[in-house]
């Protein structure tokens, strides 16, 4: 039975194609992985739980933690060759066990789409900002001034819902035209674009006068700020910056080529995501310290902080253009992946053109972030369980669904494939595999365990 399993998974064919190298998938995975999070939450993460200590632990977790629930998920992408859906039904039944873990794929694809729902309006936020940058609009302005143009932003609903539209119009585009055509095409532009982008910040910042006291902030190892609730953000930060349990990872892997090697590609996405968080704590922190800010604002250093400096700045009408240009092309390479498996879902279920799938599920998607959009204006009052839609959207999503997903991923990696279809598909044996099969099986799932009792509040404070 296991050779001829092994034989029909050689013979599998995605419908969607292929990537075209190994390389175009790195690019595209990184893409996935490279967010609106990483620009500004892991350096803020960084700095306020002990720098450098902080960036120890978080390393170790990607390492035990997000790694092997990284591969886990790109093999089983990969031996299925279908939506995250059909192959969690496909090989579920191979595996002699239950078509019922197709559930756990539908989870992973409905996640994409609640997720990109409010993503696409905070990347369209991200927008709005290359305008505002290019027409000058920070330049010599104060902090109330900034502060004004976000809550007037904020309160125009037919502004925020316009460059929603416009991101989601984007995002359909490059999703439309298929693998090689439209998403490798769009990776391999806007992956190296960004990390470009990101050297020419990194350039001004260390000219800045202020890059010491940035690089101390981010890795002065400070222990004593260390406690068991930042080891646990440094495990949350592992699992989400990778893009695991969204379907995403699954659905790009069943277009990786068979000869392609899923341990050095996800240990070079693993290195290329972590090395733009800390490019970006690095860009960030001395622009923060240069104009005596506040490095603690958090998620305001995006769209008040930032602005701010760069309104303070020689050249800061450049900079600060190719900042939300830059923050553009993270949301955007995040928004193609969280589409993807719901589009390749549709043409294979329901025997749709790519093109028509695309538009059906981006006006989906559209529809929902409309939810988003009014949550920060007309609907700002109405407020249920965790708050505005906003806010219930983000706190199912991130904190439920998606570690649940990657959990369910671990286990099903680790606990329902056999031995020989795990190692067929990683092309290894012996210590390095049973040391994938330890980490997937026990450490993984007990560490995301962990995090979704904690984001739950299921968890007691540890510190």
């Amino acid at each position: 039975m296991l050779s001829n399993r092994a034989t029909d998974t050689e013979k599998r064919k995605s419908l969607h194609g292929h990537w075209s190298s190994r390389m175009a998938f790195i690019l595209a995975v990184t893409g996935s992985a490279v967010g609106l999070g990483n620009i500004w939450k892991f350096p803020y993460v960084a700095g306020q739980n002990g720098g450098g200590a902080f960036v120890l632990v978080y390393l170790l977790c990607v390492a035990i933690i997000g790694m092997p629930v990284m591969m886990s998920e790109i093999l089983i992408g990969r031996r299925g060759r279908r939506n995250p859906i059909a192959t969690m039904a496909l090989l579920g039944e191979e595996e002699g066990k239950s078509r019922h873990w197709q559930w756990v794929g539908g989870m992973g694809v409905i996640g994409g789409i609640l997720i990109l729902s409010y993503y696409s309006v905070i990347g369209g936020w991200t927008l709005s900002y290359v305008f505002k940058s290019v027409a000058g609009t920070f330049s010599g302005a104060g902090a109330a001034d900034v502060t004004a143009a976000r809550d007037s932003f904020l309160g125009n609903w037919l502004a925020i819902g316009s460059f929603h539209t416009v991101f989601m119009l984007l995002t359909v585009f490059v999703v439309a035209r298929g693998v090689e055509r439209g998403l490798e095409q769009a990776v391999r532009f806007m992956v190296p674009a960004l990390l470009l982008l990101m050297l020419v910040l990194l350039g001004y910042s260390i000219n800045s006068g202020y890059f010491g006291e940035g690089l101390a902030f981010m890795f002065t190892p400070d222990f004593s700020k260390l406690t068991w609730d930042s080891v646990l953000a440094a495990m949350g930060q592992a699992f989400f910056t990778l893009s695991i349990g969204m379907g995403s990872v699954m659905a790009y892997g069943a277009y990786l080529p068979e000869e392609t090697s899923i341990t050095k590609s996800s240990a070079a996405v693993a290195m290329a995501d972590t090395s733009i968080a800390i490019l970006a704590g690095l860009v960030i922190f001395p622009l923060v310290f240069a104009n005596g800010l506040d490095p603690a604002d958090g998620p305001g250093l995006v769209f008040i902080t930032l602005p701010l400096a760069f309104g303070q700045m020689s050249g800061g009408v450049f900079f600060s253009t190719i900042f939300f240009i830059l923050l553009s092309f993270a949301a955007w390479t995040s928004a193609i992946s969280l589409m993807e498996p719901a589009v390749a879902w549709v043409v294979e279920h329901r025997h749709k053109s790519r093109e028509l799938a695309a538009m059906t599920i981006g006006l989906i998607i559209w529809v929902l972030g409309v939810g988003t959009v009014l949550s920060f204006n007309v609907l700002s009052e109405f407020k249920f369980l965790k708050g505005t839609i906003f806010e219930n959207l983000d706190h199912l999503t991130i904190n439920i669904m998606l570690p649940l997903g990657g959990l369910l991923i671990a286990v099903f990696a680790g606990w329902v494939l056999c031995r020989n279809s795990t190692a067929d598909e990683l092309r290894y044996a012996g210590t390095a595999f049973k040391l994938w099969r330890v980490l997937v099986r026990y450490v993984a799932p007990i560490g995301i365990l962990f995090v979704f009792l904690k984001s739950v509040g299921l968890l007691p404070d540890l510190s």
